[in-house]
């Protein structure tokens, strides 16, 4: 390691003409230019400017070899860096320059060789521009990445900043220029071969799942995997785990129709939290949007990771279940003007990332991690649809779901849903056709946008989560909310041509609690992440059933139970897209941690002792019943907003809502206080038609939910809407494995349980 840069301000040192753009702030460090050790060196030849990447490739006069080109925006030189199996490198310069990319092809390059980049450019932080060639780059294109040492360190060491991280004084520290080198310590790139076949995702070889028939199910591949004892332990957190015929059959036995992987692309661990002994577990950290996490593959990180990853895609479709990923192109791991140089940061700073209008030296932050990617530069615009192409086109997944998507259809500021992302897919041809899913919100003026995204799109929908949880805990008001977010809420979404299935319904996500804690804590208890339980927020809407935390208090942890079941049974009976996620069908708890982002052990991995117990097998047996139910009866899933109006002479409608006195709800009665509400689906009255073009006529149902703790007697509604109903589901009751059958009388009376959820069908008598 290098002596310590000097004392002093870098404005002072720019007062004293010691730093200008012809003697950058470099001078201030005492540090000297890092070595290469000598390799074999070989030719570069001028290439092409496109693809953009690392491809492998035959090239002129038959020779193999490895195009590579890299766009960089007022770059001065770009040196292209080839690393042996011992670490020596190789620095070629790119000479080409074709529309501000760097381009040459290097014969004899072969799939498995590492590579990375040194970009030189002005330092002037003052300005945006903080060029270090010093720092070797990831390159954005690349398609596998080899972490190798650098994934071993406790801490970041101060090479992998562009900046002087230890400089006394940390206001002014991003200005001072670090020049020591940081290849030993940075991930880089790796030349794969582009071996997918031209059909190998062709849509017959796709499940195809329509949105309205869709059940998604949030997991991690790593949290998933990596306590289940039927995958073998070579293979648990890992790609190959996933695609193991255990965790298939849990998958097929749930009923779920997509999994959403939580971010697999690559991604890197937080400084503050490798100080902390912990790592980034969610993955919400990118730093190279092609390349698959290299940690979980089992197959190895030379390229193999590629491979690995389209096998599990294929054994998952071959199970008939999609491929949704959950990506981050909002922000990278940069962070802001104090984080590491990595990748865009040194390449062009500029370009890449949103520069605050009146201070170049910071970074516009709508997403709460410290930079912005500028999408609106068409470049930027470029690496993003490039990436999603790549992976629908040669990875084989079937959709995206778009951390913090609000940021990303900001045009220069405000959010703008003409915005130049949201155009560009709207018409690409690959693009339109897959499943895509706003989180439609981030942490900027303005970013709330639920609701507000344009058709094509669907959205994470937290107004439906917020509802559902107070109505059981007994938190709101009046019906009204409910109401809405059960039929798929018209309110947010019946315009432009949507339809309800743009509405993702969720009580849980792997951002907050889990099912099970969110009927068991009050609080949040996230002491493990080493930040004062200020992480994480305080908004839960839970209710802990009257003691904190676990219990051997049978009569709480029946209750508990209970809650459980309402609110998948909620969930699973609503108009939308359900989402649940990993392991709530069996129990998972967190220990009321709701901000596991950083715990990367039994806290966030799934725990598959649960499935045998017996109060959460029956959890599952009634969450594996609901997803069936909802796959056999159309009237459950449907693909146009209700009317609310009669359809037929006899004055039925295919909605209706009823009181506990068997009345349709009336105008006061959505005003009034209220724990108990009927909703009455007509399965006669369902628009469209199936494939062959007849009518689509299913059964009849009548769902009353009762949130109070004591029973409610509930009038059940005669002619024309039923002569008899038959109890399909009940969730007072423990054992759901089979359906109760109770027939009941319409106009007669029916007790509902406290807290409970009386799913009926309706009968002729």
């Amino acid at each position: 390691m290098s002596s310590a840069p000097e004392q002093g301000t870098v404005q002072e040192a720019r007062a004293r003409g010691r730093i200008t753009p012809e003697r950058p702030a470099a001078a201030l460090n005492g540090s000297t230019r890092a070595t290469v050790r000598p390799v074999l060196t070989r030719p570069v030849w001028p290439g092409t400017p496109t693809p953009l990447g690392a491809r492998f490739r035959i090239g002129p006069e038959g020779v193999a070899g490895t195009n590579f080109a890299l766009w960089a925006g007022g770059a001065e030189a770009v040196e292209l860096c080839l690393f042996d199996e011992e670490g020596a490198e190789a620095r070629h310069s790119l000479t080409e320059l074709t529309h501000e990319i760097w381009h040459g092809f290097v014969p004899d390059v072969r799939p498995g060789q590492r590579y990375g980049y040194r970009v030189h450019g002005r330092w002037d932080p003052w300005t945006g521009a903080r060029w270090n060639p010093a720092k070797l780059l990831l390159d954005p294109y690349a398609r596998a990445v080899d972490a190798g040492a650098g994934n071993d360190y406790g801490v970041l060491p101060p090479e992998v900043y562009g900046h002087v991280r230890d400089w006394p004084q940390q206001h002014v520290a991003d200005t001072v220029r670090d020049d020591r080198d940081s290849a030993p310590y940075v991930p880089k790139g790796v030349v794969v071969h582009d071996d997918a076949p031209d059909d190998e995702w062709t849509d017959d070889r796709r499940p195809k799942t329509p949105w309205a028939d869709s059940v998604i199910y949030e997991l991690h591949v790593r949290g998933f995997t990596e306590r289940h004892p039927g995958i073998p332990a070579e293979l648990r957190g890992t790609y190959a785990g996933l695609a193991h015929p255990a965790a298939l059959e849990h998958l097929k036995a749930l009923g779920v129709t997509a999994v959403e992987l939580l971010p697999v692309h690559q991604f890197a661990h937080e400084d503050h939290l490798l100080r902390r002994g912990l790592r980034n577990y969610w993955g919400y950290n990118s730093i190279g949007y092609f390349a698959p996490h290299a940690a979980y593959a089992a197959s190895g990180t030379r390229g193999q990771q590629v491979g690995e990853f389209r096998r599990m895609v294929r054994a998952l479709h071959e199970a008939g279940i999609e491929v949704i990923l959950d990506v981050v192109y909002n922000h990278t791991a940069e962070a802001g003007e104090l984080g590491p140089m990595l990748s865009l940061k040194g390449i062009d700073n500029r370009g890449y990332y949103r520069l605050q209008s009146n201070d170049a030296r910071r970074y516009a932050d709508y997403t709460g991690c410290g930079n912005t990617l500028q999408v609106v530069q068409p470049h930027v615009l470029r690496l993003i649809t490039d990436s999603l192409r790549y992976w629908v086109s040669e990875m084989g997944v079937d959709g995206f779901r778009f951390d913090l998507a609000a940021a990303l259809a900001r045009s220069f500021h405000d959010v703008d849903m003409l915005s130049p992302f949201l155009a560009v897919i709207a018409q690409d041809p690959v693009l339109r056709r897959v499943k895509l899913i706003a989180e439609p919100w981030d942490v900027g003026s303005g970013g709330y946008q639920v609701g507000s995204f344009p058709p094509l799109w669907t959205e994470w929908n937290d107004r439906y989560r917020n509802a559902v949880r107070d109505f059981w805990r007994g938190a709101l008001p009046d019906v009204r909310d409910l109401g809405y977010r059960l039929s798929g809420s018209s309110d947010l979404y019946a315009w432009g041509g949507r339809r309800p299935y743009a509405s993702v319904n969720f009580v849980t996500a792997h951002d907050g609690f889990t099912l099970r804690d969110l009927v068991s804590y009050e609080r949040k208890h996230n002491e493990a992440n080493g930040e004062g339980n200020r992480d994480g927020s305080d908004d839960n809407r839970s209710w802990n059933c009257g003691t904190e935390g676990e219990t051997d208090d049978e009569r709480i942890t029946a209750l508990r139970r209970r809650q459980l079941r309402n609110l998948v049974t909620t969930l699973l009976l609503s108009t939308g897209v359900p989402m649940l996620v990993a392991g709530d069908e069996m129990g998972r708890t967190q220990g009321g941690s709701n901000n596991a982002y950083c715990q990367d052990n039994e806290t966030s991995w799934v725990d598959w002792t649960l499935r045998d117990e017996p109060g959460w097998r029956d959890l599952f047996a009634l969450t594996s019943r609901l997803i069936g139910l909802r796959h056999r009866h159309p009237v459950l899933r449907r693909r146009a907003f209700f009317s609310g109006r009669a359809h037929s002479a006899d004055g039925l409608r295919d909605l209706a809502w009823f009181t506990t006195r068997g009345t349709e709800m009336t105008e006061s009665d959505w005003y009034a206080p209220a724990a108990t509400l009927g909703m009455y689906l007509s399965g006669r009255d369902i628009p469209g038609r199936d494939a062959r073009g007849a009518p689509v006529v299913d059964d009849s149902f009548l769902a009353i939910l009762h949130a109070a703790d004591r029973p409610a007697s509930f009038v059940l509604p005669g002619p024309p809407w039923a002569d008899a109903y038959e109890v399909v589901v009940d969730t007072s009751a423990e054992d759901q494995g089979a359906a109760p059958g109770t027939v009941h009388r319409a106009g007669g009376a029916v007790t509902v349980p406290g807290r409970a959820v009386l799913l009926l069908r309706v009968g002729s008598g």
